[in-house]
């Protein structure tokens, strides 16, 4: 990220006492890797180790033991940071528990600190082991309640460091740099980048013995969190550096998924599409999201969708208007052109927006839900979202805006719950040996798609 109550007639809310619906949730309880209650609230159960595969991918769908996984998952960026210091670990454990309550199977968090406070990486090369044992702690603590990471790899932004911070020991070895940007185009600077890379994908976990490319934990890495580079609008500077990247990525560990951290916005390659970016300025970027996706190496599609950053921040209709066409947009690329799964790896609303309350927010989320669903049922490449971002009790103080603190959020964390019932069950009817009636195959198809009952 950089600078929604839901509608009885219009929301995903499955009416209260709908007892053909109860039953069949009841009924392919048995069938999902926890279980769920009529109110979604979710239980773990232990699962076989032979049954925590790696995720691949099939077309444009994802996999897991050769049936369909649809993702409902979350941001929580700060994970590492927390875990580094013994008196904020337990508030990593709250998240997976509060997350994996509520369904989520995904997380998104970073792999980076650069050079900042708490570094991962003090200067090219040199870690903090005590960071990297907390990053291990949150690769193994996220096994246990079985949810997956996307782990990004650094930042386009100054916060954890950045490509700023890339640029700056550049600079203090000698290197003639003018631009931030010359992070991506630097031999000396592409040479740090992967250094780092190497260093996390053949790390051993201190606390499962397993090390990272081989540990399916872990569900993808991400290149970086939302490349740019504004001073090459024609994008083949950003291009060249994904080229290279996700290559060399494969190179060291071809099991993991690979996707770029893009915001989505379209570029030279494909004027025609440019009427779905939010504003004119998204063009000039540098980011290209047919084109960067077509490159080898890249296996799913990434996309943020951040209305009241890119169109305007006073809360309006626009908005939710913008995030359906959006999410279509890209999923009929990923469709067409690329033949891969999308994610739209960050979505959400700020409280801090003029005129935001909560049953916005819930459409919003209502909207980017349905709209995916509708990918979904067909089969499609729409293959999952993470809300940005989920926080337990008592971390108010990092709230960006966007935070959701579930306790706190009762509408919108049944909203996610009732979405992840959806998802868990549409990807578990692929290995069913259903002997139901026509009655409760269509009230099924009904709890699964309708906007109503």
């Amino acid at each position: 990220m950089f600078l929604v109550s839901p509608k009885s007639s219009n929301g995903f809310n499955v009416p209260a006492g709908n007892e053909q619906v109860e039953l069949i949730v009841e009924e392919v309880d048995s069938h999902l890797p926890y279980s769920s209650a009529s109110q979604g609230i979710y239980q773990v159960n232990d699962m076989e180790e032979d049954a925590w595969e790696m995720v691949g991918k099939k077309g444009i769908q994802f996999v897991v033991n050769d049936q369909p996984f649809y993702v409902n998952g979350f941001n929580t960026y700060w994970l590492m940071v927390f875990a580094a210091d013994q008196s904020t670990r337990g508030k990593v454990t709250e998240v997976f528990q509060q997350a994996s309550s509520v369904g989520l199977t995904v997380c998104r968090t970073w792999a980076f600190n650069d050079g900042q406070w708490r570094a991962l990486q003090k200067s090219p090369g040199v870690y903090d082991e005590d960071v990297f044992k907390a990053l291990d702690f949150v690769v193994s603590e996220a096994r246990k309640y079985k949810i997956r990471l996307i782990l990004s790899l650094a930042n386009n932004w100054d916060a954890y460091g950045g490509k700023a911070q890339y640029v700056k020991w550049g600079k203090a070895s000698g290197l003639n740099l003018t631009s931030d940007d010359d992070f991506f185009s630097h031999p000396t600077l592409r040479s740090y980048y992967k250094a780092h890379v190497k260093t996390v994908l053949n790390r051993v976990n201190t606390l499962t013995n397993i090390t990272y490319k081989d540990d399916p934990t872990i569900f993808a890495w991400e290149l970086m969190n939302e490349p740019r580079c504004t001073t090459d609008p024609s994008g083949d500077k950003l291009q060249s550096w994904i080229q290279e990247m996700a290559v060399y990525i494969k190179s060291m560990d071809a099991k993991h998924l690979v996707e770029i951290g893009l915001e989505g916005f379209y570029g030279p390659s494909a004027p025609e599409r440019a009427k779905f970016n939010p504003n004119t300025y998204a063009t000039q970027v540098g980011t290209d999201f047919i084109r960067n996706h077509q490159s080898l190496g890249v296996d799913f599609a990434s996309v943020h969708i951040y209305a009241d950053s890119w169109i305007s921040q006073k809360i309006s209709d626009a908005h939710i208007e913008f995030t359906k066409s959006w999410i279509e947009a890209h999923i009929e690329d990923a469709e067409k052109y690329l033949d891969m799964p999308v994610i739209f790896a960050e979505f959400g609303v700020s409280s801090k927006d003029p005129g935001y309350n909560s049953s916005f927010r819930d459409t919003m989320f209502s909207t980017v839900y349905k709209t995916l669903l509708n990918s979904t049922k067909k089969g499609g490449s729409g293959a999952g979202s993470l809300l940005w971002q989920l926080f337990p009790d008592g971390t108010d103080y990092m709230d960006d805006g966007y935070a959701i603190v579930l306790s706190k959020s009762p509408s919108t964390s049944n909203l996610i719950s009732l979405h992840s019932t959806r998802i868990a069950i549409f990807n578990s009817m692929c290995s069913w040996k259903c002997k139901w009636g026509c009655k409760k195959k269509n009230a099924l198809e009904t709890f699964l798609f309708h906007d109503e009952l």
